[in-house]
């Protein structure tokens, strides 16, 4: 379209001054498609294509064993232990998804991904609710308290609401053009939202799959009662499932549900040997057809003589599924499935989508898993799963979920696949400190360096230490020790511990700090344990959140805890060694019991963590106060801990790109935890054993791992060497 003077003239206006061009602008230049559309403040078509390395840091091939375990030869696709070491693993992410999606679609998981067929299926149930902060209840003995969520996960939640609507929009958008691409061109894709946002990811995903829109589906989760029956409109008792497909070949299985006791009433009447029938009317059946029908006693003549088709209730497989589900009900608080978690959903719910959508073998996937329902019912039905989750304690809850699905199925006789927990790795600076992607270069890289520069000073001055130059890795100082300061809102990797270990050796530094909000799962302490070898001493220490509280770094008041502590002891039977848990010590902080005195009021009560003890701070309406502490013992922090009694038998091998452009595998110098044994809590059952079972060795040294995950869903892991049949 050719411009006027006027517009044009308009158009050097704006520019000169620096201001946006007004919307009507937008189609004098680009042109008008006449395309419905929806826009926001932050859409790009540009979407992520790094490409991170997955790192496997425990797999669990087995349920735990209920007696002493004996040494066991090498059959097939197991190892000497009886354990998974060959065919497709079930995947349990750890991570941002959107680095996880990106890495899938473009590392060499996509590979092994198509070499499953693809996914077939995705499942996602995105927080759509703006309250769903990655805050917890978390039970200790006859009281729960509810955790906050980490700086990472905080940082999560204000980039998916921190500008409402429109930054909801920027962040499920792009993640679902990763998903269209990573879909098998039979699969199709569920998305679960309620009535704040379905209206607008209904678009996006008709913008995205342009031919794919199948269904939407109301879920009734619960009657209507309560207040909700009394507000001043409809009440909302549904969720909305959106259904749409990749292509016209994708998989579908017809779905059928049983009739309603009314329906069978009204509608099937017994024959002279009780079996209940029906009859319906024959159709488009031809003669032939029905003449078999005739042969066979399955026509009904009635009194007007017409002849009608029997059919037998036990042969039918129902009533057709619509697009109305009223027969499934919300996770009550009796349920067996119930696992405490926010924003659980039913497992029928998600087995009516698996069953409809997928085959036996093919390999589903979600992306949000939270506790872990898709990959339950996707496990019990046979299929192959990848699920990833950004919040630590979900991927704790479904860890354990799908330990209590391998052991429900192994008792059952029942196949069942390992599964493997992994992190993301080496992150690029620009992914942790909240750069503007859509800048130009030199802008992006002076964004970069003052937001970095900004986090830096406010860390070192939190910690009481002095800035230093002239380091790669390092950042401040305090007494003889150099401090490395981790990302605001990624967890310390490996990698990142490593490059410090190296500029430490070549600048003979031996004394170290590492500080961070967060710390890759299975870090410590075989990170730690390298440092010393090498002449380190290496200490990582938790950021608390306190230290954005400008007022308590001015008094002094912040307060960097250690990680945690464990403490094991080996017990010998001829040449069989278990493992006891013997202590465990945690430094963690969630708010301050003299700071909840002052704010209660009276008659009310606080829950607060304050080193490492659990407070419940109580204000009568006298106005005393009292203190009571919940946790009574080092056992009340655990939640679950596992035993892999022969490791540093597994390289963890990851594949990465050489200088040709192919991936090649390397071996990262670590290795994988395979867990062999585990005691862990339940909602139903919250004891907890001490002593792990028996295992035969033949004589010699071996290092046995021993991983804990406390109440919060962070673990730490201990290291020991045993010697069988020594002296």
């Amino acid at each position: 379209m050719k411009l006027t003077d006027n517009e044009i003239r308009d158009i050097d206006r704006y520019l000169e001054s620096g201001k946006s061009l007004p919307d009507s602008y937008r189609f004098l230049l680009f042109g008008d498609k006449r395309e419905v559309e929806l826009v926001w403040n932050g859409k790009t078509n540009e979407v992520s294509t790094v490409v991170l390395p997955f790192q496997i840091i425990e797999q669990v091939d087995e349920p735990r064993e209920e007696k002493d375990k004996k040494m066991q030869r090498t059959i097939g696709d197991f190892d000497a232990r009886g354990r998974q070491n060959k065919g497709w693993t079930n995947k349990l992410i750890w991570g941002d998804n959107k680095l996880i999606l990106s890495s899938l679609k473009n590392g060499p998981l996509r590979q092994e991904i198509e070499k499953q067929g693809g996914i077939k299926l995705i499942y996602i149930d995105p927080p759509f609710d703006i309250g769903a902060d990655f805050s917890m209840d978390i039970e200790i003995g006859e009281e729960s308290f509810t955790k906050e969520p980490s700086i990472i996960e905080q940082f999560a939640y204000n980039d998916t609401w921190g500008r409402g609507n429109d930054s909801f929009i920027t962040m499920i958008y792009e993640r679902l053009v990763l998903m269209h691409d990573l879909l098998a061109d039979e699969g199709s894709i569920y998305v679960h939202c309620d009535w704040r946002l379905n209206s607008l990811i209904r678009i996006i995903l008709d913008e995205i799959f342009p031919e794919g829109y199948r269904n939407e589906i109301f879920w009734r989760r619960q009657p209507v009662r309560g207040a909700k029956a009394t507000s001043h409109q409809y009440a909302r008792n549904t969720d909305v499932l959106l259904f749409y497909v990749k292509s016209e070949k994708y998989v579908w299985n017809n779905a059928y549900k049983p009739y309603s006791k009314e329906f069978i009433e009204s509608k099937f009447r017994p024959d002279e040997n009780g079996r209940l029938w029906r009859d319906s009317d024959l159709g488009d059946y031809s003669e032939s057809s029905i003449e078999q029908f005739e042969q066979n006693g399955r026509i009904y003549i009635t009194k007007s003589g017409k002849k009608r088709l029997i059919r037998y209730l036990d042969e039918e497989k129902g009533e057709a599924v619509g697009t109305i589900w009223d027969d499934i009900p919300e996770v009550n608080s009796m349920a067996e499935e119930r696992v405490d978690y926010p924003t659980q959903k039913p497992e029928a719910l998600v087995e009516r989508i698996i069953k409809a959508s997928s085959n036996e073998g093919d390999l589903v996937a979600d992306f949000f898993c939270g506790s872990g329902t898709t990959l339950a019912v996707a496990e019990k039905l046979g299929r192959k799963w990848i699920g990833s989750d950004l919040g630590k304690f979900a991927i704790h809850t479904t860890r354990k979920r799908m330990i209590g699905v391998q052991r429900e199925m192994k008792n059952a006789g029942n196949d069942f696949r390992a599964f493997e927990i992994l992190n993301l790795g080496k992150y690029e600076r620009q992914h942790y400190i909240g750069v503007n992607e859509n800048l130009r270069d030199e802008e992006k890289r002076k964004q970069l360096e003052k937001k970095d520069a900004e986090y830096v000073d406010l860390i070192l001055s939190a910690y009481r230490a002095e800035p230093v130059k002239n380091f790669e890795t390092f950042h401040g100082k305090k007494l003889n020790r150099l401090i490395a300061v981790g990302p605001v809102n990624l967890p310390v990797t490996r990698l990142f511990v490593e490059e410090v270990i190296n500029e430490c050796r070549q600048k003979y530094i031996t004394k170290v700090d590492v500080l961070g909000f967060e710390f890759e799962m299975g870090l410590f302490p075989a990170v730690q344990e390298e440092a010393k070898s090498k002449g380190i001493d290496l200490a990582l220490k938790y950021i608390p959140r306190d230290v954005f509280d400008k007022k308590a770094i001015e008094k002094n008041q912040v307060v960097f805890h250690d990680v945690s502590y464990i403490e094991v002891t080996p017990h010998y039977k001829d040449n069989s060694v278990a493992i006891e848990l013997s202590d465990f010590s945690v430094h963690y902080n969630q708010d301050n019991a003299e700071k909840a005195a002052a704010t209660l009021k009276g008659g009310k009560n606080r829950i607060v963590v304050e080193n490492g003890q659990i407070i419940k701070v109580i204000k009568e309406k006298s106005g005393i106060v009292r203190h009571v502490q919940l946790t009574q013992s080092w056992t009340d922090w655990i939640d679950y801990w596992s035993v892999d009694f022969d490791f540093e038998s597994k390289q963890e091998i990851i594949r990465v790109k050489n200088v040709d452009g192919d991936f090649e595998e390397q071996w990262t110098g670590d290795y994988i935890f395979e867990n062999e044994w585990q005691s862990f809590r339940t909602k139903k059952d919250r004891s907890l054993e001490l002593t792990s079972i028996y295992k035969e060795y033949s004589p010699g040294r071996k290092k046995i791992a021993v991983k804990v995950v406390d109440i919060f869903g962070n673990d730490t892991m201990k290291i020991i060497e045993v010697n069988i049949g020594g002296k």
